[in-house]
């Protein structure tokens, strides 16, 4: 296929343009976590090294394609694993210093940027903490009011016929969503790298309930029988002494004619 004189000028400075990509890729890691930094490409550009740098400018390490020798900085020695066939980086043991930009550079007649990372480093969330309120249940339904709190999040919701509506609140990288079942009340707390939840059945919940209620009402009814049964026996009492005065009263009425007649 002929080519153009203008078209092969301008392929022949397309070859020799660095490779720039604009584009970060974010990365999220757990503290504590490794990760993996590819290069993202099968199509490297010829290059004489390729090295891993920091926004710092510090040169993590350095690969020299005709020894084949790959040399560590000092200071990563122990931290960082480097693929000699793969050229991907995985940092061991990731703190939150060291968040921040890591760029693949493959340098030649010209320093290329193959790829750009940039890292956050972030802790695990805390869990979240899921409360009732308060609760009530009757034969055929169940309700109750919940509350979720996270770190600086809180979504207040009620349970009613056997149904809630999902409700989610975010912050930064934080997320909080509190859903619900025929079951149960999940509150969830999320961010990138990891995710806690708290729940609570609300099946258990209502049938605690309910025997609650039911304990209640036996213990109104046994404490109805004592009650009754006092009342009854005062006033068989009162019969009784009622009688013995109306007796000794008519025989002592029944004595007094025998009196006069003395």
């Amino acid at each position: 296929v002929a080519v153009s004189h203008l078209e092969g000028c301008a392929l022949r400075r397309s070859l020799t343009l660095p490779l720039r990509f604009s584009a970060e890729i974010s990365v999220f890691v757990q503290t504590g976590d490794s990760v993996q930094l590819d290069i993202q490409t099968q199509e490297l550009p010829e290059f004489d090294d390729l090295s891993w740098k920091t926004d710092k400018s510090e040169s993590i390490v350095r690969y020299t394609s005709e020894t084949k020798r790959v040399r560590l900085h000092s200071s990563y020695k122990d931290r960082v694993d480097f693929n000699d066939k793969t050229f991907s980086l995985t940092l061991k043991n990731m703190q939150k210093t060291d968040s921040g930009l890591y760029t693949a550079i493959a340098a030649g007649e010209s320093d290329n940027n193959i790829v750009t990372y940039r890292v956050s480093v972030i802790d695990a969330v805390e869990a979240p903490v899921l409360t009732m309120n308060s609760n009530g249940s009757s034969s055929d339904s169940c309700t109750g009011n919940f509350t979720c709190r996270a770190h600086e999040l809180m979504i207040d919701s009620s349970y009613q016929n056997n149904s809630c509506s999902k409700k989610e609140v975010t912050s930064q990288i934080n997320t909080l969503i509190l859903n619900c079942n025929q079951k149960s009340i999940i509150c969830n707390h999320s961010n990138p790298v990891s995710w806690k939840e708290d729940r609570i059945i609300i099946t258990q919940l209502c049938d605690d309930n309910k025997k609650n209620n039911s304990k209640n009402v036996q213990t109104d009814s046994s404490l109805l029988v004592p009650v009754v049964a006092s009342v009854a026996v005062i006033i068989l009492i009162i019969i009784c002494l009622s009688v013995f005065l109306y007796c000794r009263c008519k025989k002592g009425m029944s004595m007094l004619p025998h009196i006069h007649s003395l």
